[in-house]
């Protein structure tokens, strides 16, 4: 367990493997900690250096008051980097994490070397639908959104027959602050990143399960064609969260791209 200060706060992360091979940065989802990637980490060799954090408002860090911007979760991750005198990271960002990672890559370029997009997009609903979230989470409590989420989150394979894991993931969500996932929600409410996705150039590949109830494949897609080159990947029988459902796919999949553009 380690932990640094940055503009958010005190920052939780995690600095495994090998401090001299690649280092591969995850950014966890809305509601999420980064035991999210748990077991798609292990399911990765020992040569890679694995980078996970629990961004504000989540997990074992700090929750500074909200609202959060996209840009100040960047600047966090980038403070972290910075910290650990990481550069030309690969990132892999899920979810909001998918934002933080293309909003570092646009502001600091110098960090990113390549992304995996994980079902997630440049922008993410609309104002309307982030107001409703933000107000059902502050009136009536996380544990009000947890079966939604758990329906846009995992398959319906997963969700019948691991009804165990299911139940812990839940609690997971429950657990999280109220006022860090509020503030999270108005960073999605205000972030539009396809500008920023055009302008990218580097490689990237998008992933997502077939059944993401949140970020469904077409609009993972359509992010993965903003950006120039970039690869866009299915992962079958997965909802929102593939690397939990999937994790050795999850794993195949980065590997492949690592190998496909020389980064390790």
């Amino acid at each position: 367990m380690h932990a640094f200060r940055a503009g958010g706060g005190v920052i939780h992360f995690r600095d495994e493997g090998d401090r001299g091979g690649l280092p591969v940065v995850f950014a966890n989802s809305l509601g999420s900690d980064l035991r999210v990637w748990d077991a798609m980490a292990a399911a990765l060799p020992a040569r890679l250096r694995l980078i996970r954090y629990d961004k504000r408002g989540h997990g074992l860090s700090d929750c500074p008051p909200g609202p959060y911007t996209i840009e100040a979760l960047a600047d966090d991750l980038a403070a972290l980097l910075d910290h650990l005198e990481v550069r030309r990271a690969l990132v892999v960002g899920l979810s909001i994490g998918g934002l933080i990672a293309q909003s570092l890559a646009a502001r600091r370029p110098d960090l990113v070397r390549a992304m995996v997009l994980m079902d997630t997009a440049a922008k993410v609903g609309d104002a309307t639908m982030w107001e409703s979230r933000i107000a059902q989470v502050r009136e009536q409590g996380i544990e009000s959104l947890a079966d939604g989420l758990m329906q846009r989150w995992f398959s319906a394979a997963f969700r019948a027959n691991r009804s165990e894991e299911l139940a812990i993931w839940r609690n997971m969500v429950c657990r999280q602050t109220v006022e860090g996932y509020a503030a999270c929600c108005a960073a999605l409410r205000d972030a539009d990143l396809r500008d920023a996705a055009r302008k990218l150039s580097l490689p990237v590949l998008a992933m997502v399960g077939d059944e993401d109830g949140a970020t469904p494949p077409a609009v993972v897609e359509a992010t993965a064609e903003l950006i120039a080159g970039a690869r866009f990947e299915v992962v079958r029988q997965a909802g929102h969260i593939p690397c939990v459902e999937h994790p050795r796919t999850c794993a195949a999949m980065l590997l492949s791209f690592i190998s496909e553009h020389d980064l390790d």
